[in-house]
């Protein structure tokens, strides 16, 4: 669990980045792509709004879409793993049939397909359900098998216990760590997928504050006040690291054990 904390910080820091905004984040504050001063700590934007306020509240958007995403993408990648690896035979071949084809296809196109015919953040969804899901169905699937065999779950069953009840009680909760870290990596995904639709131009829209809206835009200054690209990115990439590697460490730990 402590191994899941510094995630748990970060995604709070930037939720609650708002509240630290020193400016209001779509008005301007000074000239387009002016340096670092006193009033404005990394300077000025493409149209001369505070880098650091839309920094702050940048993230919430898309910590929020890329949430959203991973858990509708655990849930479905879970109970499918659940039903393949519990009843075996043909929902098996069924679930695992369609989890390989889904996973031969390329989840981003996936998502510029969807995105031209549905908003962006249904888009990002959609596409982490389908890039997603039939990984953590398959991960799922074999932790069922196991216990499926296990000596607790043959108790459970000589109590008399449903199947429903048995994979409520016993099953998931033996499983836990494994489907949070399955949660966190499709909420990387998720992120990622959100932030790469907003760059092509499917996802946020001037003059939202947004991580990655904020890289489309302030591209062409990068060489007049770096910080503008570099805040952003910088951020992006922080946390979706720190969230990885600290759901993944996690993930290989319930494993072990």
């Amino acid at each position: 669990m402590k191994s899941a904390w510094p995630a748990a910080a970060v995604v709070a820091v930037v939720l609650a980045g708002s509240l630290l905004a020193p400016h209001d984040p779509l008005a301007v504050a000074g000239l387009p792509f002016a340096g670092p001063d006193a009033g404005h700590l990394l300077g000025t934007d493409v149209l001369g709004r505070d880098v650091l306020s839309r920094s702050l509240t940048g993230g919430a958007g898309l910590v929020l879409l890329a949430a959203v995403a991973g858990a509708v993408t655990c849930v479905v990648g879970v109970a499918c793993g659940l039903v393949a690896g519990w009843r075996g035979g043909w929902a098996n071949r069924v679930i695992t049939a369609v989890a390989d084809v889904l996973t031969a296809v390329p989840v981003l196109l996936v998502a510029l397909v969807i995105a031209i015919a549905v908003p962006g953040p249904v888009a990002v969804v959609a596409a982490t359900v389908t890039g997603g899901a039939p990984l953590t169905a398959q991960i799922v699937r074999d932790a069922t098998r196991s216990a499926k065999s296990a000596g607790w779950a043959d108790a459970a069953r000589c109590r008399g216990e449903t199947t429903t009840a048995l994979l409520a009680r016993e099953v998931l909760p033996a499983m836990s760590g494994l489907v949070v870290a399955e949660a966190g990596l499709r909420f990387v995904l998720g992120l990622q997928l959100a932030c790469t639709l907003t760059l092509l131009g499917f996802g946020a829209q001037p003059p939202a504050a947004d991580w990655a809206l904020m890289l489309r835009e302030n591209l062409p200054g990068a060489a007049v006040n770096p910080a503008a690209v570099a805040a952003p990115a910088l951020l992006l990439a922080t946390l979706a690291c720190v969230v990885a590697l600290a759901l993944r460490s996690r993930r290989g730990a319930e494993v072990t054990a």
